[in-house]
């Protein structure tokens, strides 16, 4: 795929997050809307870092001649890069999804 598709299918992840996390109610304390910030603001970053891991991985091992100015890099290197950056991409999504969470009024005992 060429770069552009790249770019259009990270518009769309980004659209989606932002329409499913604009919605709500208005009349959220501070302490909720900021929760709930930090919570999109990760989301957002889980869905970068596993596009920019998919990236990487498209252009190292399904098109390698698509590397800018000729540079390819090494399968391994390419596949750590991929691999932490799935990573991340996890690691933000889960916290994420903990903040986006409805806070419990009364914990269990």
């Amino acid at each position: 795929m060429n770069l552009t598709s790249w770019l259009v299918i990270l518009a769309i992840a980004l659209a989606a997050i932002a329409l499913f996390c604009s919605r709500g109610s208005r009349k959220r304390s501070l302490t909720d809307r900021a929760r709930h910030a930090r919570g999109t603001r990760l989301l957002v970053q889980a869905a970068i870092a596993l596009w920019a891991a998919l990236l990487t991985l498209d252009r190292s091992f399904v098109s390698p001649g698509g590397a800018p100015f000729g540079h390819a890099l090494n399968p391994r290197t390419a596949l750590a890069a991929a691999l932490a950056l799935a990573a991340i991409g996890c690691i933000c999504s889960f916290r994420a999804s903990r903040l986006l969470k409805a806070r419990r009024i009364f914990g269990a005992c």
